[in-house]
């Protein structure tokens, strides 16, 4: 049988070596932090204590890891980040940007840009036209057949690339957020961790952008530069309404007119507007400037103006040494629908009544001009005249009074008013209820709401930029006018373009689309044929002194 053997009591000598390696294990792994130590008792390998210092805080390495995500994939889109992509005849770059408000920007240089509130995201969509082709476009020429198809094709070429714009873009925040990962951490693993985080923020924009997506937002774009006077880019007032219901082909719309654009090289090419549109252009406080009719009668070739409705003071003294100054409204190109305002005297009135193509609206007169009904009342004040005291806003309803009791008469008689118009808002507003749509002036800036009992009011600013007087103030008054479409059958408004010009010395147009509530796609149908509520300010205006 053989012997186990016995237990041996470790000598002192034993215990002294023992307790120094025991004593040297921690002190070694200090030293030499990335080796490991075998225990003297134990085989299994210790993980390496850490070295003398304190570590970052979980957070603070979390958003360092986000700053550097985020700037990282803002290089990468600003760098490497477009995309150069054939849209038919032209030659575009798209690009996403880093953005607060999101939308689209789309320039057509050197015409000017085109703004659109198509998404709330932090990336904003650029479209760039870089040129137009001449190869392609030349085939264009010689096969116009091809203009047919030219929008489908388009429309093709907007989905190729915004896919390869996707693509093109995850790749970009990616090697961007990475190879600044690289830069701050020096650890392949950390700049990974960068660029994956930066594709999540990029997804997660995506993901907003598709939520806000609105693909109605060419309803109302927002023009600048040469293209405020080309408003032709997105089509009528009536085709808005039944045609633009898909962004994307609303964009193949676009560049396809941008590419007949180009084409007229020294002339934009006219506005087309729909036959089934009354088109009314509202201007108001001219106040004796002459470029103002020059403005006007560009406006009516252009937009192909029924009839100019003017509420009022067109002049400054409403003197009779003024009156030759009202020579040019006979040759506008369009009917003049006139009321008179608080700088228009009596004299004023009567020398524009017997001039031709001018209709004047006092007391609650109707008139039917270009298809339409409309009714007026003058001011009842006269302001240069000093020897009056001005009667205020109780004189201004009781001429509102005398409009409204017109309107209800002609209602009664089966022949209801379709606009209503005075200078003063205030007058006007007595027609709520009686009438779609009541036009007024006064403010010298726009104003538009939607009154009490569903009348649509729309104040004008001053289309003669405050007149000469504005020349006495720090900075020139705007130029201010808008185009309205009424239904040819319905007389009830359809869309509205506003246009603003800056003032003397300066030369920037803006055109700005506005549909009502009632009139965009999805939206059901207003309660009695009233109008609904406009975009916009809402309740009854305050004026203030013209």
């Amino acid at each position: 049988m053989a012997r186990v053997p016995r237990f041996r009591r470790p000598t002192s000598d034993n215990r002294k070596s023992r307790l120094l390696r025991l004593f040297r294990a921690p002190l070694s792994a200090v030293r030499n932090p990335p080796h490991t130590v075998r225990h003297p008792y134990r085989s299994r390998r210790t993980p390496p204590t850490l070295p003398l210092g304190r570590t970052p805080h979980p957070a603070a390495r979390a958003l360092v890891l986000a700053a550097v995500a985020v700037l990282g994939a803002w290089l990468g889109l600003v760098v490497i980040g477009g995309i150069h992509a054939p849209v038919g005849p032209m030659d575009t770059r798209m690009a996403l940007r880093p953005s607060l408000t999101g939308g689209t920007r789309i320039n057509v240089s050197p015409l000017g840009d085109l703004e659109l509130r198509s998404h709330h995201a932090p990336v904003r969509l650029d479209v760039d036209v870089d040129r137009l082709d001449p190869g392609r476009f030349q085939a264009l020429i010689d096969q116009p057949a091809r203009f047919a198809g030219l929008q489908a094709q388009v429309t093709d070429d907007v989905t190729r690339s915004a896919a390869d714009l996707v693509l093109h873009s995850c790749v970009a925040v990616a090697a961007g957020a990475t190879a600044l990962g690289l830069a701050v951490y020096r650890r392949p693993r950390r700049a990974l961790a960068a660029g994956g985080l930066a594709l999540t923020l990029l997804a997660a924009s995506g993901g907003a952008a598709y939520a806000t997506w609105n693909p109605d937002s060419v309803l109302e774009p927002k023009f600048s530069g040469l293209l405020s006077s080309a408003p032709s880019v997105v089509g009528d007032a009536r085709s808005i309404v039944s045609e633009f219901d898909v962004y994307q082909k609303e964009l193949a719309r676009l560049v396809t007119n941008v590419s007949k654009l180009y084409d007229a090289t020294s002339t934009l090419p006219a506005y087309q507007p729909d036959p089934s549109t009354i088109r009314v252009l509202h201007v108001s406080d001219i106040h004796l400037n002459p470029a103002s009719w020059r403005i006007i009668e560009s406006l009516v070739k252009q937009y192909r103006i029924n009839v100019i409705i003017d509420t009022g003071d067109t002049m400054d003294h409403g003197s009779a040494a003024e009156n030759p100054f009202l020579a040019p409204v006979s040759r506008l190109g369009a009917p003049y629908v006139w009321v008179r305002g608080n700088h228009d005297s009596r004299t004023t009135q009567k020398y524009l009544t017997g001039r031709p193509r001018v209709t004047v609206l006092d007391d609650g007169r109707v008139a039917q001009v270009a298809g339409l009904r409309i009714a007026g009342v003058g001011d009842p004040q006269f302001t240069p005249d000093r020897s009056v005291v001005a009667a205020g806003d109780p004189a201004e309803r009781t001429a509102g009074g005398r409009l409204a009791d017109s309107l209800r008469t002609q209602r009664l008689a089966g022949k209801p008013v379709d606009i209503a118009i005075a200078h003063n808002p205030v007058a006007v507003t007595e027609a709520d209820g009686l009438v779609p749509l009541a036009l007024a002036g006064h403010l010298h800036h726009r104003e538009r709401a939607t009154l009490p009992r569903g009348t649509r009011l729309m104040v004008e600013g001053s289309t003669g930029g405050g007149g000469l007087r504005a020349v006495q103030n720090t900075e020139p008054e705007q130029v201010q006018a808008s185009v309205l479409y009424l239904d040819r059958k319905t007389r009830l408004l359809q869309a509205w373009d506003e246009i603003t010009l800056d003032g003397l010395g300066l030369s920037r147009a803006e055109v700005s689309r506005h549909l009502p509530q009632e009139n965009q796609p999805g939206a059901g149908p207003s309660p009695s044929g009233s109008p609904g509520p406009a975009p916009g300010r809402s309740g009854t205006p305050s004026p203030s002194p013209g």
